[in-house]
């Protein structure tokens, strides 16, 4: 019986994550940052916990960190 190779598997490097608080239900909402958006991003999205929509700006430093703000839509 021959072995089979064993393949490597491809290293991803850590998706930045930034974290806020939602206005209405008081909940910190971790959020994954996508970095090849920019280093300035704003859309608006949903609160997982309680569904207001939230007005996210994210800014990701030069070292790779990610901050963000969150506030009612």
């Amino acid at each position: 019986m021959k072995k089979r190779p064993r393949r490597r598997r491809a290293r991803r490097e850590a998706q930045p994550e930034a974290s806020y608080v939602c206005d209405s239900c008081g909940e910190e909402i971790v959020v994954p940052v996508d970095v090849s958006a920019g280093c300035a991003q704003d859309y608006v999205e949903d609160c997982p916990v309680c569904c207001h929509p939230m007005r996210l700006q994210v800014t990701i430093d030069e070292d790779g960190s990610a901050r963000i703000e969150g506030e009612h839509e």
